[in-house]
């Protein structure tokens, strides 16, 4: 395996760790300020702060063409993160962490194999084969797994 595949499976990684973290954490702040949507609210407010201040520090800001250029869709991301954030904010405590993010990984696996077959949103088409099938059936298993 090369080092421009390694590091990004690395990265990749590191993410998924962070997002199992992040999930117990949110609820813990959710159950202090007795509201999941606020906690949601919160956890946006500090990760848009630390990102405006590396976009600041990177000169990263877009310009209104760049801005208008962008397709309408693409506008979308921050309120699908937000229910996500939600939802797992929500989900943590009924279901423990490990059922929430196998659930969570289930769902983007099998929206993951339906957008990789039709190219949404401009990716190349990937056929669905059986060994991705199957990889999203191992999920789903260990979903069920986790619930008994």
């Amino acid at each position: 395996m090369t080092l421009s595949v390694l590091l990004p499976l690395l990265g990749v990684v590191v993410g998924g760790v962070f997002l199992s973290s992040q999930a117990p954490i949110n609820a813990a702040l959710a159950r202090g300020l007795g509201d999941p949507v606020l906690a949601a609210c919160v956890s946006f407010a500090v990760g848009f702060s630390v990102l405006a201040i590396i976009s600041f520090f990177r000169g990263g800001w877009p310009t209104g063409g760049a801005i208008a250029s962008a397709p309408w869709w693409s506008w979308l991301g921050g309120l699908l993160g937000a229910f996500y954030v939600a939802i797992v904010i929500w989900g943590v405590p009924q279901l423990g962490v490990v059922s929430t993010v196998a659930a969570l990984v289930f769902g983007q696996l099998a929206a993951a194999l339906l957008l990789d077959a039709v190219g949404a949103f401009g990716l190349p088409v990937q056929e669905i084969t059986w060994q991705r099938l199957l990889a999203a059936g191992l999920i789903l298993s260990g979903l069920v797994l986790s619930r008994f």
